[in-house]
């Protein structure tokens, strides 16, 4: 299966509550909220990145309201890059990080 945007992945690092986290991908707010769940269900934690804030949880009243549902970015703590990658079905080694 083909991974996230494959110019620079995993370029795209920051400085989140002190810790350093990826970005998987860009992505439509309902797509990431989608891969949200499915790291969350094998314990990987995330975060989303809209344009106005960070989300930590999934914020359904928001989606139901019609809050904003452009592409966002999806984050994980980059110690749990490989194993999100292989959550989602992507190549680990494709992190760079060496592990998995």
């Amino acid at each position: 299966m083909s991974g996230p945007s494959r110019n620079n992945q995993y370029d795209d690092r920051v400085l989140y509550q002190g810790d350093p986290w990826v970005r998987l991908d860009t992505l439509p707010r309902l797509l990431a909220e989608g891969w949200r769940r499915t790291l969350a269900d094998g314990g990987v934690v995330t975060v989303v990145r809209t344009p106005f804030q960070w989300a930590m949880g999934s914020p359904v009243i928001e989606i139901e309201t019609g809050g904003y549902m452009g592409d966002v970015g999806l984050y994980v703590p980059q110690v749990q890059l490989a194993e999100a990658l292989e959550l989602l079905g992507f190549d680990p080694e494709e992190s760079g990080d060496g592990a998995g």
